[in-house]
């Protein structure tokens, strides 16, 4: 069994308020949850409407598996057009 972390530091360039990063934010962890199976936290970052920081981790028989689920969450992330990705980071345990 293995688990696999992937942190996010997303720029949300449209994000007027904390509203707006909101909307965002919520919307692309319910479609990372529903797409991928995967447990997705918002972490730091709370106070600033356009950085938002996202933990995403998985649970899968192997690396290559929890390797491509993660791969599908940052291709999810950046064809969603409203963040961009400006940092990452993958664990594995």
């Amino acid at each position: 069994m293995h688990l696999a972390v992937q942190t996010f530091t997303l720029h949300i360039p449209g994000a007027a308020s904390l509203k707006d990063k909101r909307q965002v934010v919520k919307s692309l962890k319910d479609r990372i949850r529903k797409h991928f199976n995967a447990s997705v936290l918002e972490y730091g970052s709370l106070d600033l409407h356009r950085t938002a920081q996202l933990a995403v981790a998985v649970l899968s028989d192997g690396r290559g598996a929890a390797d491509r689920l993660l791969d599908g969450v940052d291709q999810l992330i950046e064809s969603d057009g409203r963040a961009l990705i400006q940092d990452t980071h993958r664990e594995f345990r």
